[in-house]
């Protein structure tokens, strides 16, 4: 008697454009990335220092909530606000809502060098000017789209 067991088919498998855009994407995110980590240099920055200080600038945070945004221990936390707050970029300060947490927030010189940071990443300036603007707009609504 034949086996009547088949093999289950994957009818999720991405066809080959779905394929060429998840690559291109992600050659999107590492030329950020590279841009980003050197613009953060041309600011005597860490990658996490700069993306720990544009966190800053939206909000301060406490340090357990930080370092879940930014995916590593609050010991690592500690130590990147340490050295931004000697710098006068970042300051400890009381959290309004319960007075012993402290929460770390940017500093107007710590916005300061954000925005100069964020005006010098060059690697997306330059191909989206090449775009128009109904181009940009369709662009952004599709990765609003991919974000939910």
């Amino acid at each position: 008697m034949a086996s009547t067991t088949s093999t289950p088919r994957n009818s999720h498998r991405p066809d080959p454009l779905t394929l060429e855009v998840v690559e291109l994407i992600g050659e999107v995110v590492a030329r950020f990335h590279e841009d980003y980590e050197h613009a953060a240099a041309e600011h005597a920055l860490t990658g996490a220092q700069a993306r720990l200080l544009s966190l800053l600038c939206l909000e301060p945070l406490p340090m357990r909530r930080l370092a879940k945004r930014l995916k590593c221990e609050p010991s690592n936390v500690t130590g990147i606000v340490d050295r931004l707050e000697a710098r006068g970029l970042v300051e400890r300060r009381p959290d309004p809502a319960d007075r012993r947490v402290k929460v770390a927030a940017a500093t107007s010189e710590g916005r300061r060098v954000a925005r100069s940071l964020r005006e010098s990443l060059r690697f997306a300036r330059e191909p989206l000017a090449g775009l128009s603007e109904g181009e940009r707009v369709a662009l952004r609504d599709a990765l609003r789209g991919m974000l939910g």
